[in-house]
């Protein structure tokens, strides 16, 4: 995807999956599901899969004939991806830059991706690869992080990251949740092509089974851990993800509980045809 992109290697991908997925995640997935189920895609590939949580929930909500081509740039997390299916499921699975899509123009009716394209370095590039491989009248369907304010757990883990390194704060946390405004997502899509863009904010309650693997998992489950790691001093992400779950206690409560998460939902669509000199003179 790109160098200085986040990497999910190791044990990242089991930790992220157990201890983030059940709590903001899946929520999410049922939500796209939902919305795919409605639109009855004939061939979907679906950008940044992660480890499936989305894959299994599309999969299960598309008719069986439906095709899924589930991609992710991390090979290590498309197998966790893999192990949610069985033999003969329909599903595929590929390694794929989301900027450099490997597939014929006009190949699906769906390009679908659940909390993905923050993580691409040229947001517009990832859209006007989605545009190619969608048939015209095709359908993206995908979900970003919001803010931080409507978002406190994320916050709360950044701010107490934060605090072990004054001047020199690890910064992974201002990814997933940078791009939340509607008026810039609108206008990349816009740029790159699309048109009948709808963006809804949805919000929901994250359950907490256990505070602990969820601090876990926001220190252990994505490259924060290597960061503080990098880090000149004593500190240790243990330390880190300690007092994360001292935050996140003082936030919502003793486990089991739950926590406010918000998310925006777009969808967009490919121009069935491409208008005439006139008509975009005159706009008819």
């Amino acid at each position: 995807m790109a160098k200085n992109a986040p990497t999910f290697t190791g044990s990242i991908p089991k930790i992220y999956d157990e201890g983030l997925g059940p709590v903001i995640f899946t929520p999410y997935a049922d939500d796209i599901a939902a919305r795919a189920h409605k639109l009855a895609p004939r061939a979907v590939i679906e950008l940044a899969a992660g480890t499936g949580i989305v894959s299994r929930a599309v999969r299960d909500a598309l008719p069986k004939k439906s095709k899924l081509h589930s991609t992710d740039f991390s090979e290590e997390m498309l197998e966790v991806a893999k192990s949610r299916f069985e033999d003969g499921e329909n599903i595929s699975f590929e390694v794929v830059d989301a900027m450099a899509i490997p597939h014929k123009d006009a190949s699906f009716d769906m390009v679908l991706s659940q909390f993905g394209i923050m993580f691409f370095p040229d947001k517009v590039a990832s859209l006007r690869e989605a545009l190619r491989v969608l048939e015209p009248g095709g359908t993206y369907l995908f979900n970003v992080w919001d803010s931080w304010d409507n978002n406190p757990w994320a916050a709360r883990a950044h701010e107490t990251a934060s605090k072990f390194f004054d001047g020199n704060p690890p910064g992974f946390y201002q990814i997933p949740f940078h791009y939340h405004d509607p008026a810039q997502i609108a206008r990349d899509l816009e740029t790159a092509g699309f048109e009948n863009i709808e963006i809804e904010v949805i919000k929901k309650d994250g359950a907490i089974s256990s505070t602990s693997a969820l601090a876990n998992a926001a220190v252990f489950g994505n490259p924060l851990a290597d960061e503080v790691r990098a880090r000149e001093g004593d500190t240790t992400p243990e330390d880190v993800r300690d007092a994360i779950e001292t935050a996140l206690i003082k936030a919502f409560g003793r486990s089991p509980t739950t926590m406010p998460i918000s998310a925006l939902v777009i969808t967009a669509k490919k121009p069935t045809a491409k208008k005439g000199f006139l008509a975009r003179m005159f706009g008819n």
